[in-house]
């Protein structure tokens, strides 16, 4: 019972303190601006950018049993890949060059939230 007790306390103590959820609601664009730039770095590095494509395949596989017998059948499945598409570097430049600004001014706007998020929820 105790181990099923930590079990179910567990995913609560995970979610953090009130100001960790402060710090990461206030960070959350630029959590989400860096993986943007990261890619667009990517893309300027490689000269071309990447889009994952969806296609569809049949897997032949047991669809049932009659009569002792089994019975075969194809079954749509969803596959994934990623496909080189073209870029403008002018434009994945300047692309990038706003993100980072961007950045710059998410930057001093999450450093005021933060140190509210500190002084609405100080560390015990």
């Amino acid at each position: 019972m105790r181990r099923l007790f930590l079990l179910f306390l567990l995913p609560m103590v995970a979610c953090g303190t009130p100001q960790e959820k402060c710090i990461a609601a206030a960070t959350k664009d630029i959590r989400v601006l860096d993986k943007l730039i990261k890619n667009t770095r990517s893309n300027l590095d490689r000269g071309y950018a990447v889009r994952r494509e969806e296609y569809r395949y049949s897997v032949w596989q047991i669809c049932g049993k009659v009569e002792g017998e089994f019975v075969y059948c194809f079954s749509p499945e969803t596959g994934y890949r990623n496909v080189p598409v073209s870029i403008d570097m002018n434009v994945e430049r300047a692309k990038l060059n706003s993100q980072l600004a961007k950045r710059s001014q998410l930057a001093v706007q999450a450093g005021a939230q933060i140190t509210a998020c500190k002084s609405t929820y100080p560390e015990t």
